[in-house]
């Protein structure tokens, strides 16, 4: 058995699951296949006390255990009849979806059931309250069919029910093969009909040495390979292998900890499973809390403490979690959850008012706030900093400033040294206080004698961007600073703050022709560096240093692209910022929610303006007056986060406390220092894909120097380089990172062109494979380095006319590139698009084998090893070409070939090439043979002609289908159009079962005819998504 040690006192270290120090165990050295490593795993969790049953690979034994522990965990026993009912009213009804069933485990665990005798009795699913009365058990091998039989490797049952499924491989193999298997198993079997395995809350998956867990959760932007953890000590050091997780993670206390106590199910739906430094401080704070209390210390810094937990990891689920967890403690009157007003956005208030209705409903009115502090029945008390100050003010003598009240403030750094703070100490008697931040104020960048510590206590828990950054929680950062206008280069990389503040400077930075020259640089360089040259990408904001700049800009941006096809949705957003005392150096001005404060009447028409043509873009009808801006605040804020906006001109809003993971690339021209530079950069470094590999900064002055300041201080870190990206030579021509030489892009475009000249000869399986290795490795290159300028002016270059004097001249003053350079980089060979397109469609070609032939093979003799091969989906999806631009290639393509059957060979290399149109390929070649192409008058005109054209077949092939198939037409009509809508099919819920003709579910051939149904619409769906019309 693993050993554990812990050293602090015994009152810190009772009860924490994230353990302080742990001594990993003796791995070992002979080789494990699979099934040896599923054999340990399971003898492991035999010794910390769990049941194993062998016997149960069925769902009818499966359902023969859960009746068995139901009764014993409810000490009730059920008829057969009363049993059937148990199952059919509450327990497993056909029709619940894996939402409802999650929902069930977090908010309706106790049901009241009529037993046949007319007696009604709570029958629990779990124990909430005393966790150690929950039965865990742990199967193996358990297999289940749903549109293919599916074979499990070990599924953990609490009181019967699988909770937490574990898939294996073999030491050496990719863990993300482990991961697609899981997902796999979602689509095929999982969440099938009378599936007991839509209860699963958590997927644990390990090849032996990394073994992460993640949520079950059907919301797509959630369940990327990106949002896997691995367990972890309170230092933030992973454990990985299997052997310690198990010891840790899969102690039946921690674990049944984690269900119950640390997984929180949100109002949207989506099942969050916390991570261990949220736990950890989330742990520390309750403990924290008991120990003041038990010590009878009644306020000051020795009650509480600081949560030090960077930007973008989660601060307030753990904060909230924290909340929730201290309202549980009968010695706790109050908990007072405390947020900053513009951090509220539409979904954060829902949570917040699922527990604490009118606390925050965006007035300053403190009647709600007094109403909730009153209520007897509920603990928790959510509240804006500026309310409570309110409420202080207002309120000399109130009952609450002599109870036990606990204040937790989500984002610290703001409201620490205000006034709020001051009333607060003479107010309350009895209270802790715990403070939340990402950018701490440490003596280095305090401007007065007070730190975070000096207010809050000491540091409880440490979770930094260095460590964010390891576990890849968050992305790196590639600062660019443009410097490319000469004239103004003494003013840009000025470091002094005060000479920066002077007028002449700001007169200077503020010149018409530098706002010119820097708003042509970001509408030229928006798509490259927001990845929108092809498919949706991401969005970015503009963060300047005044009300002025900001009108001068968005000016100057709106009218630079008039007249341009598919201009740039540009929106802003700033407001009256009260000249407060700082109370650390870059501290963001906290602007209010009341911009006609502004001293100038001309801010004020100008920022009006401003909304109006944001409500003419989104038929909105805001305005700056009163309540109605903090409306604008919110709508702006989500049309960010969907990707409505493009460009987001901000002073100061937005710049803390907002998160969006579609937004990728921050513009700066502003003097960022330590809080404020984290802060603002922190915008774009939210994991969301893979096509997302770091956070854009480009910036119009030289911040390198005060980069690097605030990444030692708030990495806790000597070397900035941890949390930059490398440049851009060593992508081009390759580095050692740990030891280890990795090529460069030049390296893998030569190793392509001389193995792979002709990509779709590629027959042998082990040169497919090869291929598809390298392949990804260019595609993973590619995408970087579209983030960088000196690339995009190289494959310029690959494309210019060099015997055209004017082209050249024109290239030079666009890219500031003089001759010598020019020969230089003529030398490089860079792959032709046409080239890239063979690649990608050899790519493809080789993903749709693998899917369809290799996998199915299950006693297959071939010998070469594809677990370690990673298709690069979402990188090919990130480069795809739309369907209009393919149908606008046919236009133009038309004019150069009079032969349709050339122009066939040529549009289908396109269609090949590009992952979500391949299935339309069928559909664009019917419609060239059927249309006559010298008819059409625009581009605009082909595209119409396409989508009347498609509509019909589409309407057609629908029609056939439900013929042949014998299908109910108006529930298969429905079930399509909902598929085709959200662009798959799904066998979840009841839709596809109400489109299929009229057989019982216990007739052999039901299943049969479900699937080829199911595989026939999701086909369809496929060739027609994105279509459109009526059925």
């Amino acid at each position: 058995m693993s050993e554990f040690i812990q050293t602090d006192p015994i009152i810190e270290s009772n009860n924490f699951i994230v353990l302080d120090k742990y001594v990993k165990s003796v791995q070992p050295s002979h080789y494990q296949t699979e099934a040896d490593l599923e054999k340990e795993l399971i003898r492991d969790l035999r010794q910390q006390g769990y049941e194993y049953l062998n016997y149960i690979t069925t769902p009818e034994a499966l359902l023969g255990n859960l009746r068995t522990q139901m009764e014993s965990l409810n000490q009730v026993v059920f008829t057969d009849a009363e049993w059937v009912r148990f199952l059919d009213e509450y327990l497993n009804k056909p029709s619940e979806s894996l939402i409802d069933r999650t929902r069930k485990l977090h908010d309706d665990y106790i049901y009241d059931f009529i037993f046949d005798d007319g007696h009604i009795q709570n029958i629990y699913l779990w124990d909430k309250k005393n966790i150690s009365r929950n039965k865990v058990q742990v199967i193996n091998q358990m297999t289940q069919t749903g549109s293919s039989a599916n074979r499990y490797d070990v599924t953990i049952l609490v009181n019967g029910l699988p909770l937490v499924q574990i898939e294996l491989k073999k030491r050496g193999v990719a863990i993300r093969e482990a991961f697609n298997q899981v997902h796999r198993y979602s689509k095929e079997s999982f969440n099938e009909e009378n599936s007991l395995f839509k209860y699963l809350q958590l997927f644990v998956i390990s090849n032996g040495t990394d073994s992460r867990y993640f949520a079950n959760t059907t919301k797509r932007d959630k369940n990327s390979f990106e949002f896997t953890m691995n367990w972890a000590l309170k230092n933030n050091d992973p454990i990985k292998d299997l052997k310690d997780f198990t010891a840790t993670f899969l102690s039946k206390i921690t674990l049944l900890n984690v269900l119950i106590h640390y997984s929180v199910f949100d109002t949207s739906n989506t099942l969050l499973i916390m991570r261990p430094y949220q736990i950890a401080a989330t742990e520390r704070i309750i403990w924290k809390i008991r120990s003041a209390i038990a010590s009878k210390t009644k306020s000051g810094p020795h009650t509480g403490g600081y949560i030090w937990h960077t930007t973008g990891s989660g601060k307030t689920l753990t904060s909230f979690k924290a909340a929730r967890l201290a309202t549980e403690m009968d010695e706790v009157d109050k908990v007072f959850f405390v947020v900053d007003r513009k951090d509220l956005d539409y979904q954060t208030m829902k949570e917040y008012q699922r527990f604490s209705p009118d606390s925050v409903n965006g007035s300053n009115s403190t009647a709600g706030l007094k109403r909730n502090i009153e209520k007897d029945d509920n603990k928790i008390v959510v509240t804006t900093i500026q309310k409570l100050n309110n409420f202080m003010s207002s309120e000399q003598q109130h009952e609450i400033y002599d109870k036990q009240v606990v204040f937790i403030f989500d984002e610290c750094h703001r409201s620490q040294f205000g006034e709020a703070q001051k009333r607060l100490k003479q107010k309350f008697k009895k209270y802790c206080q715990f403070g939340f931040t990402g950018t701490p104020i440490k003596v280095e960048n305090a401007l007065g004698s007070e730190t975070t510590a000096s207010v809050f206590g000491s540091e409880l828990h440490s979770y930094v961007i260095t460590d964010a950054i390891r576990d890849q929680k968050v992305l790196k950062f590639m600062v660019d600073y443009n410097d490319v206008r000469p004239q103004f280069k003494d003013y840009e990389t000025e470091q002094d703050l005060a000479k920066l503040s002077a007028a002449e400077t700001k007169k200077a930075l503020l010149h018409p022709t530098r706002i010119s020259e820097i708003s042509s640089y970001i509408l030229e360089h928006f798509n490259q560096k927001t990845h929108r040259q092809s498919g949706k990408g991401f969005n970015a904001m503009f963060a300047v240093s005044s009300v002025d700049a900001a009108k001068a800009y968005y000016q100057e941006l709106q009218k630079q692209q008039e007249g341009r096809d598919k201009p740039l949705k540009i929106a802003t957003i700033f407001s009256f910022a009260a000249n407060e005392a700082q109370s650390a150096i870059g501290e963001i001005d906290d602007e209010t929610f009341s911009p006609t404060d502004l001293p100038d009447v001309s801010s004020k028409e100008f920022l009006s303006r401003c909304v109006d043509d944001y409500n003419r873009l989104f038929q909105t009808s805001y305005t700056i007056n009163g309540n109605d801006f903090q409306n604008y605040y919110r709508d702006l804020a989500k049309r960010v986060k969907t990707r409505e906006v493009d460009l987001l001109i901000v002073v100061g809003m937005f710049l803390t406390g907002f998160d969006a993971p579609t937004l990728n690339t921050l513009f700066v021209d502003k003097n960022l220092r330590y809080h404020g530079l984290i802060q603002a950069f922190s915008r774009t470094n939210r994991i969301y894909d893979a096509t997302k590999s770091f956070g854009n900064i480009v910036t119009f002055r030289d911040l390198e120097q005060a980069t690097t300041d605030a990444i030692k201080l708030f990495g806790k870190t000597e070397t900035a380089e941890v949390l930059l990206e490398r440049s851009y030579q060593d992508y081009l021509n390759g580095y050692v990172d740990a030891g280890e030489e990795q090529a460069g892009y030049l390296a893998v475009v030569q190793e392509l062109q001389e193995r792979f000249p002709e990509p779709s000869e590629i027959v042998k399986e082990s040169d497919k494979k090869a291929f598809v290795d390298l392949f990804g490795k260019f595609l993973k290159l590619d995408n970087i380095l579209q983030n960088y300028d000196d690339f995009v002016s190289l494959r310029a270059l690959q494309e210019l006319d060099v015997d055209n004097p004017e082209e050249v001249a024109a290239f030079q003053a666009k890219y500031h590139m003089d001759e010598a350079t020019m020969a230089d980089l003529s030398q490089l060979t860079l792959p032709i698009v046409r080239e890239i397109q063979d690649y990608r469609s050899a790519y493809n070609d080789i993903r749709d084998w693998y899917t369809n032939e290799r996998r199915n093979q299950q006693d297959s003799q071939s010998q070469v090893d594809w677990d370690s091969v990673v298709f690069e989906v979402e990188l090919l999806k990130s480069q795809e070409i739309n369907l209009d631009y393919i149908l606008e290639l046919i236009f133009e393509t038309n004019k150069k070939v009079s032969d349709k059957d050339v122009l066939i060979e040529e549009i289908s290399r396109t269609i090949r090439a590009s992952l979500g149109n391949r299935a339309k390929e069928d559909l664009i070649v019917a419609f060239i043979h059927h249309s006559d192409l010298d008819s059409f008058a625009d581009k605009t005109d082909i595209i119409e002609q396409f989508f009347r054209f498609a509509q019909k077949e589409q309407k057609k092939e629908v029609e056939a289908l439900i013929q042949a198939e014998g299908l109910h037409v108006e529930n298969a009509k429905r079930y399509i159009q909902s598929s085709l809508k959200h662009e798959y099919a799904s066998e979840n819920g009841n839709a596809l079962n109400e489109a299929l003709p009229k057989m019982s579910p216990l007739n052999p051939q039901y299943r049969t005819k479900k699937q080829t149904v199911f595989q026939k619409i999701s086909a369809l769906v496929e060739k027609f998504k994105g279509i459109g019309g009526e059925l």
